[in-house]
């Protein structure tokens, strides 16, 4: 018989003769394959899985126009459309235009959103409404609104334009917008502020007199009265705003023109986010700037990275336990064979070869225990993945392929000090005990 052939005779015998230690080994091996491979597979999953999921909260990524005639005239169709093919190049993105204007209910100041009824929808998912969305004549106002003015869908307000609210509308609109993190309020009341400054001195220079009196239009309630569909509740600055169709809004102000914020919803985060802002910025030909809405990528990255630090702490934690069972295993198998391994020594067995025959053996049950844990962590991570996100993942052949020659590595590595002390038995000792 070959030394080769002897080689197999007996590493068969060592992995079926002593089939419960054996199996323990497996199992250790499995466990640790099943537990990793399930927490990899999500863990790679899950980035792309959250950002989808993020997209149903709103944009991540809003464009202005760039300079203040760009904010005038807006962001017409034709550029809002390179915009969008720039931005959506090989994505999935959803984009909304909002054009905002100054009106007048009850004397009192408010902004009009101008949308897209379908594409707001669809991006604003989130929204909680209550009733329904604008229609032609009719509108959709935010909770704040509705409170102040003390009605219910199915009321009916008369709305009023004036054209010396307007120059401030856009701006102020904008940056309410726009504003996503922490200094949002500030913000906020900064724009306020500049909105009724600038209203005040349009309202001076354009009062008419009257026998030789100033008159004054602040009670002026004239308007085009609109019955309100819904109320959208948020939390955020929505609910401040009034909704109408674009085509009502131009119809009320009078004339057309572009947008004056657009949102996007891109399928994209982190690094990959901000190379898209900055090709924008750096694309003259658009007259456009673009930012990241903070709010929700921070929210992102956050999560994420709390996910990808605690499957490192789990997958270190899952190592170390299958270290530990796979040798503990091994030692107990190296025990039991004690006197084998002193006879073969005596009869001329050489300690290298010894050693290989063992690392080979805890090879094998590395590699059984790999396959069945690897088939084990896909059940487990598509049963997550559809119970968390309502989503499969399809099988990551590089990823079971590391698992499997991990779960390998860790098999031998755990063997390697039982099978240390199994080459330094002194036969002679061995022989006498018997």
């Amino acid at each position: 018989m070959t030394n080769r052939k002897m080689f197999f005779t007996m590493l068969w015998g060592a992995v079926f003769r002593r089939r419960s230690r054996a199996m323990m080994a497996v199992i250790a091996s499995l466990v640790g394959a099943a537990t990793l491979f399930c927490l990899a597979s999500v863990c790679v999953a899950v980035p792309q899985q959250m950002n989808e999921e993020m997209r149903a909260y709103g944009a991540n990524l809003i464009v202005t126009p760039a300079s203040a005639t760009g904010k005038s005239q807006g962001i017409d169709t034709a550029t809002v459309r390179n915009v969008t093919a720039l931005i959506g190049a090989g994505r999935s993105v959803k984009s909304a235009a909002y054009r905002y204007e100054s009106v007048r209910i009850n004397s009192a100041p408010y902004t009009i959103a101008g949308v897209g009824v379908k594409a707001v929808r669809a991006l604003n998912r989130h929204w909680n409404v209550t009733g329904d969305w604008p229609g032609s004549g009719n509108v959709m106002v935010g909770r704040d609104v509705a409170d102040a003015l003390g009605v219910k869908v199915g009321s009916r307000v008369t709305i009023g334009y004036r054209a010396a609210d307007a120059s401030a509308s856009a701006s102020s609109s904008a940056s309410a917008k726009s504003d996503s993190d922490e200094s949002t309020e500030t913000a906020e009341s900064s724009a306020q502020g500049t909105q009724s400054t600038q209203t005040t001195q349009g309202e001076q220079t354009t009062q008419a007199t009257e026998n030789g009196r100033v008159s004054s239009d602040i009670m002026d309630n004239n308007g085009t009265e609109f019955r309100i569909s819904g109320i959208v509740d948020t939390g955020g600055n929505e609910d401040s705003i009034i909704y109408a169709t674009t085509a009502d809004v131009s119809k009320l102000a009078g004339h057309e023109r572009g947008a004056d914020v657009v949102e996007y919803s891109v399928n994209a985060m982190g690094d990959e986010l901000n190379a898209i802002v900055n090709r924008i910025n750096k694309n003259t030909n658009t007259a456009v700037k673009a930012q990241t809405v903070t709010r929700i990528t921070s929210s992102d990255t956050r999560i994420i990275a709390m996910l990808q630090t605690l499957f490192w702490i789990v997958s270190l934690v899952v190592l170390v336990l299958t270290l530990v069972g796979v040798g503990t295993t091994i030692s107990s198998i190296v025990s039991q064979r004690r006197n084998e391994i002193g006879l073969r020594k005596a009869l001329g067995a050489d300690s290298r070869a010894l050693g290989v025959e063992f690392y080979v053996e805890s090879g094998i049950y590395g590699l059984i225990g790999g396959l069945l844990g690897t088939a084990i962590g896909y059940v487990l991570a598509r049963v997550l993945c559809a119970t968390v996100f309502g989503r499969a993942i399809g099988f990551d052949w590089l990823l079971g392929a590391g698992s499997l020659l991990l779960s390998v590595a860790i098999a031998v590595i755990a063997s390697i000090p039982p099978v240390r002390r199994a080459t330094r038995i002194d036969p002679a000792i061995v022989l006498r005990e018997e």
